[in-house]
């Protein structure tokens, strides 16, 4: 490895503590700040140093890594008075890898350009898996010398890594890639619900197309946690919503219909409307098969 970095990494949930144990294991000092001190305390056991803020972290790093829950606490980690931006010496690569709104990793990136920062925004594929696994697709816009200077970082947390060009370009990529995971959600959850109400062993429905052109990873990965009935996140459903509501938001200020993902929305609304917006993204499949 080449000279270790300090990198400040905010945000320790379902998949940033994982991205951030593979930083700390190849040698990366950490300094991290998470709403829940809790959630950190495994990397903070392993010799990372607590930040009581995300400004606090940064006045210790050469990188900021942020992944966070919505495009408000994406806007005050960075633009708030005492926030990151305010607090990052000159110099600092600033990369968010929340998904969040083009607009804002504009904005973002104009007002650290204007302190001498860079910043990237890089929001990612692969769920709780991929992040465990360092295998997340990772969707860069940003300045193309940042970039450069941030892939060694990038290629420790995911392997297939592409700059998509200016800032708020990596958002864009990863809402074209939540179109197709919300549509492609319906496809093979409404599939198994077929199978079953056919009479036939959802399970073995599942390892028959799953391997054919039918087959997606959330098939492949998330199918055999609804047939065992294991909801549980690794991507959360109030997420997942966020995310549609920025796609179809987008989609409108271009003049775009996307009936698929319009669709998608209005039945993760009726699963939050449940009381599930803390389950992973699988549990549609519990609203399809409720007894009636």
């Amino acid at each position: 490895m080449s000279t270790p970095l300090s990198i400040a990494f905010i945000g320790t949930g379902v998949m940033g503590r994982s991205m951030a144990g593979h930083l700390q294991r190849a040698g990366h000092p950490l300094h991290i700040y998470n709403r829940t001190k809790g959630k950190a305390q495994p990397l903070l056991d392993q010799g990372a140093t607590w930040h009581n803020s995300a400004g606090d972290a940064a006045v210790a790093a050469d990188v900021v890594i942020t992944i966070v829950g919505y495009p408000s606490d994406v806007e005050k980690t960075y633009l708030a008075p005492d926030g990151v931006i305010a607090r990052a010496k000159p110099g600092t690569i600033l990369i968010d890898m929340t998904t969040s709104s083009p607009a804002l990793a504009r904005r973002v990136a104009e007002a650290a350009a204007k302190r001498g920062l860079s910043a990237l925004d890089a929001p990612v594929s692969g769920g709780d898996i991929g992040a465990k696994e360092a295998r997340l697709v990772i969707m860069v816009g940003g300045d193309e010398a940042a970039f450069a200077k941030a892939k060694p970082i990038f290629e420790l947390m995911g392997k297939n890594i592409q700059r998509l060009g200016a800032a708020g370009s990596g958002q864009h990529c990863k809402m074209a890639n939540q179109v197709a995971v919300a549509v492609g959600m319906l496809a093979w959850i409404e599939a198994l619900t077929y199978a079953k109400k056919a009479g036939l062993d959802p399970a073995a429905v599942l390892a028959s197309i799953s391997g054919g052109a039918a087959g997606s990873w959330s098939m492949i990965n998330l199918g055999p946690r609804v047939l065992a009935g294991n909801y549980a996140p690794g991507f959360y459903v109030k997420h997942f919503l966020k995310d549609m509501k920025i796609a179809l938001d987008g989609a409108a200020e271009m003049k775009l219909e996307l009936p698929g993902l319009t669709c998608a929305k209005k039945l993760y609304d009726l699963v939050a409307a449940k009381g599930w917006e803390d389950s992973g993204t699988q549990v549609l499949y519990r609203l399809y098969n409720e007894p009636k």
